[in-house]
């Protein structure tokens, strides 16, 4: 059984729907240390002068250290009101956009308390639209108890995965002998940016990779997408 891990992110990119569509199972790292400047509380959406953040203002200047399922959303500041704004401006008029408007209107029109729970709604709407049904696992409901590379071992054991497929950032730091001693096969995933019909591109050379999978899904709707993901 192939299992793949992942901290629950903000509109995920493309890469990140493909390495969990490529396992049997995936388990929500909700529990890991929250860090600034990552994708747990941003993501990039295509401008018609580049590209831009959209970003989840959070509370946790001054708390220490915390993990994702403990961070709180700052709603001091609109910034759901903005990210929607920000999306009807960018996707507007692109041919899908419509389809996924009324989903994210509700979304933004709620009061958002945790980060990861925010995160989460918006993961598990995207995975049933791309027909994603693999089974998801909370490392919090887990109980691990380990770090770094044994947290990863100890997750497949309790799962009972004998393989684990890690996104090829992280072979900078997995301990790569101890899967070894623990009988686990670590595999490495291959994962190469499709180029898609993209708004307010003009050539294959304006293509901007590596944006939210919203770009995708508002660009070339829900069937493509699938099709562009096997």
């Amino acid at each position: 059984m192939i299992l793949s891990a992942h901290q629950p992110q903000y509109i995920p990119w493309i890469g990140y729907f493909d390495k969990l569509q490529k396992s049997d199972c995936f388990v929500f790292l909700d529990q890991v240390q929250y860090k600034d400047r990552e994708y747990q509380n941003r993501n990039k959406i295509r401008t018609k002068d580049g590209w831009m953040w959209l970003t989840v203002p959070v509370a946790s200047k001054g708390k220490g250290r915390q993990g994702i399922c403990d961070i709180s959303i700052d709603n001091g500041f609109p910034w759901a009101r903005q990210h929607l704004k920000s999306l009807k401006t960018c996707y507007g008029r692109s041919k899908f956009f419509q389809n996924f408007h009324p989903f994210f209107e509700k979304i933004y029109s709620r009061n958002w308390q945790k980060l990861v729970d925010l995160n989460l709604e918006i993961i598990r709407y995207l995975l049933k639209e791309l027909s994603i049904s693999q089974d998801l696992y909370f490392e919090s409901d887990l109980r691990i108890v380990h770090k770094k590379t044994e947290r990863i071992i100890e997750i497949c054991r309790k799962i009972k995965a004998d393989t684990y497929l890690s996104g090829i950032g992280a072979k900078a730091y997995l301990e790569e002998e101890k899967f070894v001693q623990a009988g686990i096969k670590l595999t490495y995933q291959n994962f190469v940016h499709p180029v898609y019909c993209q708004q307010f591109s003009a050539k294959d050379n304006d293509f901007i990779p590596n944006l939210s999978i919203l770009d995708l899904l508002f660009n070339v709707g829900t069937d493509k997408a699938k099709e562009i993901l096997k």
